[in-house]
This record gives C-alpha cells, sequence and structure tokens, in this order.
C-alpha cells in the first residue's frame, strides 16, 4: 500500500490491521519468511500511526489565558 493510499485509512482501521497481523504472527504454521513480512508491515503502520498521532497533536487547540484558542505549538 502506497504513502497516498495509507494516508486515507483512519486509525482505527490500522490498528485494527496491526491486530490481524500479530495473530497471523502467532500462527505456529506460519513461516520464518512470512513472519519477517508480516513484521515489516507491522513496522510500517506502527509509523503511520505515530506520523498521524504527531500531526494530530499538532493540530491541537489550546485555550489561552483570554479564552480564545490557538494552536498547539511545542
Amino acid at each position: 500500500m502506497g504513502m497516498t493510499e495509507q494516508k486515507e485509512v483512519s486509525l482505527e482501521e490500522t490498528f485494527q490491521e496491526l491486530e490481524v497481523i500479530l495473530e497471523k504472527m502467532q500462527d505456529r504454521e506460519v513461516s520464518l519468511e512470512e513472519s519477517f513480512s508480516l513484521y515489516e508491515q507491522g513496522v510500517r503502520k506502527i509509523k503511520f500511526c505515530n506520523e498521524k498521532i504527531d500531526s494530530v497533536e499538532k493540530k491541537m487547540l489550546l485555550l489561552n489565558e483570554q479564552g480564545e484558542l490557538e494552536a498547539f505549538d511545542e
């Protein structure tokens, strides 16, 4: 899945996909090669989640002393 396609997927969907990957990795019938492939897919999905969460954090709004909303800056 390319990055442009990946960005349209919600965090919830990505978490569900990670759960499926974890379940597959726990299957004793999965080959070593497939385990590495699943691991790689999982790492990419976790990276996507981290980037999405970072983006959301940067968009968070804080209430300033005057009661106005302003962008969250680190």
